[in-house]
Parts: C-alpha cells; sequence; structure tokens
C-alpha cells in the first residue's frame, strides 16, 4: 500500500537530529511520500531544507494564526520568495484559531487574508487550519474565491453539515489521528461522507496520534493508522482508501511518482 502522509510536522524539535530514523520507519510502513508544514520563520525554513534533503518530502510554507502577529512586511517578502522555491508544494498551514492563542482574532483575519492573496497571485493551494472559527474560516475562503487555487481542511474535525459547506467551495479534505477516536462522533459522520476523490489522510505527528498510539507522539509511519480507520469508517478495504488517499495528495500538491530533487 502506498501511502501519502499529507500534513505532517517533522520539522518540528520532537524529531529533531533523528529525521532520518523515522523516514525509513514510515516507509517501512508504506508512507512513500510527505507535506513537511511550516508555521512560522523557523519552521517554514526547516521544512524547505528537510525537502531538498529528501526526495519524498515536500515542503509548505505559511504563517500559523498563532504566529500571525509576527507576519509583517519583511516576512511577507521572504515567504514570496519561498512560494517560489522547487519543492514547495503549498500554502500554510493559515487560517484562523479562536481557542487559545496569543494573536488578536483581527490580526488572525487580516493575516490570513493576506495569505490568500498570496496563495491567489501564485496559484498555489491552501493548507487551512481551522479550531473553533468554522463561521469566519468558511466566510474568508469563500471570499477569496478559494476555488480558483484549491485548499484542503487540515485535521477536519466538523459535522456533515460543514463537511458539505466547505466542499462546495471545492476543498479537499484531509482527516488525522482524530477519526479513530471512539468520541469523535461528528468527525466519523464527515469521514463517511466524504467523496473518494477529496479525502486525504495526515498525521500532524508529533500531535494527535490515532489508536493505538493515542497519548504518545505522533509520527508519520502512523498515517497507516489513519487510513485503516478511515477505512473501517467508511467500510472499504484499507488498500482502496490508501490508493484514494495517496492518489488525492498527489494531485492536490501536484508531484509526480518519480520526482526528484
Amino acid at each position: 500500500m502506498q501511502l501519502f502522509d499529507s500534513h505532517t510536522h517533522l520539522n518540528d524539535p520532537a524529531f529533531l537530529g533523528h529525521e532520518k530514523a523515522y523516514l525509513e520507519h514510515a516507509h517501512k510502513l508504506g508512507v512513500e511520500k510527505m507535506a513537511m508544514v511550516g508555521s512560522n520563520a523557523e519552521f517554514n525554513a526547516s521544512a524547505i531544507k528537510l525537502a531538498h534533503q529528501y526526495d519524498d518530502v515536500y515542503a509548505v510554507v505559511g504563517w500559523h494564526p498563532e504566529d500571525s502577529k509576527y507576519f509583517h512586511e519583511t516576512q511577507a517578502e521572504v515567504l514570496r520568495n519561498q512560494l517560489q522555491d522547487s519543492k514547495v508544494v503549498a500554502l500554510g498551514e493559515i487560517g484562523l484559531d479562536y481557542y487559545e492563542t496569543n494573536s488578536p482574532r483581527k490580526i488572525q483575519r487580516r493575516v490570513f487574508e493576506e495569505q490568500l492573496e498570496l496563495a491567489s497571485k501564485f496559484h498555489i493551494p491552501v493548507a487551512i487550519h481551522n479550531r473553533d472559527a468554522f463561521e469566519d474560516t468558511y466566510a474568508i475562503l469563500k471570499n477569496a474565491h478559494v476555488e480558483n487555487f484549491g485548499g484542503v481542511m487540515h485535521s477536519f474535525n466538523g459535522d456533515p453539515e460543514w463537511l458539505n459547506k466547505f466542499l462546495e467551495l471545492g476543498m479537499h479534505i484531509s482527516y488525522s489521528g482524530v477519526a479513530s477516536f471512539n468520541s469523535a462522533h461528528d468527525v466519523h459522520k464527515s469521514v463517511q461522507a466524504t467523496p473518494a476523490d477529496r479525502i486525504m489522510a495526515e498525521t500532524d505527528a508529533p500531535y494527535l496520534a490515532p489508536i493505538p498510539f493515542r497519548g504518545k507522539q505522533n509520527e508519520p509511519a502512523y498515517t497507516l493508522y489513519v487510513v485503516e480507520a478511515l477505512a473501517r469508517l467508511r467500510d472499504e478495504n484499507p488498500d482502496v482508501t490508501g490508493k484514494a488517499t495517496y492518489e488525492n495528495a498527489k494531485q492536490f500538491y501536484k508531484v509526480n511518482d518519480d520526482e526528484k530533487n
């Protein structure tokens, strides 16, 4: 089974100095490709560095809502240059986080809109972080005409009603280990309702480890367990779910099996 971890953070300090070992473990479990996601100046740079070190790693760069208060013209200019890097395949993770954050909501919304403008200019897809901000996230994406450049709802945790609203915007939907949690009833229903050509799988490592590793440090290899959870919910053979999520991620990020650095 070929798998694609569509959203992971091997550039996180939790993996520092051991990236190669985690990549090798991922390969053993069928994870052939992964999108390394940034969130600020430091993590964007490290995502690009890892992407150039390994053929099967691609970089996603952008400013997370939590770091949005540090995003000014200097950072915007760096980001514009990074978006032209050959291994950068998307802009993210960007969006809104209304749960607990040090960045005021007004600043989050402004920075989100500014980065969507960049995505439109460079015609590059976006990876969206949304926490407790469904209404504003949806409204901003709709106003930005995200359907013109593409986007994915990262670690989607909404119900089927919100699922359909984002699908109507042309969005892809990515599920993390949350889909394996017994209590995630809305997510289960959304997994079952997501079209086969829009679904993707991710770990969001080192966070959100799937069952049977819940509560422990997550890693890209565990994409396998996310896919198996999705397959159970969709009443599919895991090979079918794995192939769909792999092909969808390849198409979304516009990467090929034979690409080399």
